[in-house]
């Protein structure tokens, strides 16, 4: 049976699918401005970030620090299609990964540093979702300048 963390990553993936929904592979390529990430690049960010959580209370290191190594990876997305299959994975490495921890693993301390240093793993999940609400709401702001109109993200799917 999942988890309470598992749970609430799932009501998170659903919010941000319905959120989305209206974006098509046709708007991958569209950003309101320069110097902002397009619709694929918000989602591809949305995802790497669930998975740089993850890795990050995963490696006694703790977390990748290498924020242009990581903002590259998300400007090389292009398509809306091949960021959405990211998240989905992401998600899944998220969800799995708290399902591995068990309540005693999502008690452990974090690995030392910037990100969180010392704090319980399990609050990395308010951290996933909480990041992946920013960029949902990001993405219902380019579907309202792209003349559409975003699904509430609440409603029952």
């Amino acid at each position: 049976m999942a988890n309470d963390y598992t749970k609430q990553l799932k009501a998170s993936k659903d919010f941000f699918n319905r959120s989305t929904n209206v974006l098509t592979e046709a708007d991958s390529g569209f950003k309101p401005k320069d110097g902002t990430w397009t619709v694929a690049q918000q989602v591809a960010h949305a995802a790497q970030t669930l998975e740089w959580f993850v890795q990050g209370a995963s490696r006694p290191a703790g977390f990748d620090m290498d924020f242009d190594k990581l903002g590259k990876e998300v400007e090389a997305v292009t398509s809306l299609t091949d960021a959405r299959k990211w998240m989905d994975r992401a998600y899944t490495v998220a969800m799995d990964f708290t399902e591995q921890q068990g309540t005693a693993g999502m008690e452990k301390p974090l690995p030392a540093g910037p990100i969180m240093g010392g704090r319980p793993v399990g609050e990395i999940v308010w951290a996933m979702v909480e990041h992946t609400a920013h960029h949902r709401g990001a993405l219902t702001v380019y579907s309202r300048l792209l003349g559409r109109v975003p699904e509430m993200p609440y409603g029952m799917g």
